[in-house]
């Protein structure tokens, strides 16, 4: 499928879609057009108006990068103040990372089941973007990992119902990468920084981003990975803090 692939990045920055774009368009020969359409991916009318974008610029779509993804750090009962969890906080997590993953995929995937099938009878691929925090949950994280553990579990289901169209999903859970999710703009502590590296087996570092980019192109072009979601961690887990 990968010498036929269209790149169509429909950001919500930052995303992960922006470092496969950065890494990969001056090295994928070809990949000679590309589109950038800022969308909410929460709101039907905007994905479908970013499908529409697309397919009036190539005719077709034939894969989807789920990147968009928001996070918080909250305890069920806060330590300092006694508070519960922030429903409205829990809600919008769930929202995005959750919700607005499958209303992209169900509307990129009815575009895709339009197309014609490919050499090996396939009509698209959609990769997800979960976490290591579905399996790994942190203190704190009872939202993102919610959220998460959702796109890993439902992966396989919607890839058994497109099945009949041809369409492919798979879902990658991604460890401690190096990326704004993670820490955004703040300042990293030194003693935080050494834990994050040294969870890493064998090469302790965080990810870099073009190596979840590999791992996107991965699941774009090789045609047995279908239904399975698969952490991508350096075998590094996250013990309780």
């Amino acid at each position: 499928m990968a010498a036929k692939c269209w790149f169509v990045i429909l950001k919500s920055p930052p995303n992960w879609s922006t470092f496969v774009a950065m890494f990969y368009f001056p090295k994928l020969t070809y990949v000679t057009q590309y589109i950038s359409h800022l969308l909410k991916v929460t709101c039907e009318k905007s994905v479908r108006m970013a499908v529409d974008l697309a397919k009036s610029k190539f005719s077709y779509i034939n894969c989807v990068v789920n990147c968009a993804g928001v996070g918080i750090t909250r305890k069920t009962i806060a330590n300092s103040t006694k508070d519960p969890h922030d429903l409205g906080e829990f809600e919008r997590v769930i929202k995005v990372n959750t919700i607005g993953t499958f209303n992209v995929i169900r509307l990129a995937s009815l575009a895709m089941a339009k197309n014609e099938p490919d050499e090996d009878g396939q009509r698209g691929v959609i990769v997800n973007t979960a976490s290591v925090a579905a399996f790994d949950g942190q203190v704190g994280q009872a939202a993102y990992s919610a959220s998460k553990g959702a796109v890993v579990s439902m992966t396989l289901p919607i890839a058994r119902d497109l099945s009949r169209h041809a369409i492919r999903c798979v879902a990658i859970a991604p460890g401690l990468f190096e990326s704004t999710l993670l820490f955004g703009d703040r300042q990293v502590q030194p003693d935080v920084l050494n834990y994050i590296n040294d969870i890493q087996l064998a090469i302790n570092r965080q990810g870099r981003v073009h190596e979840f980019a590999d791992a996107v192109i991965t699941c774009l072009t090789d045609t047995m990975l279908n239904g399975v979601s698969f952490r991508l961690d350096a075998g590094g887990r996250l013990i309780h803090l």
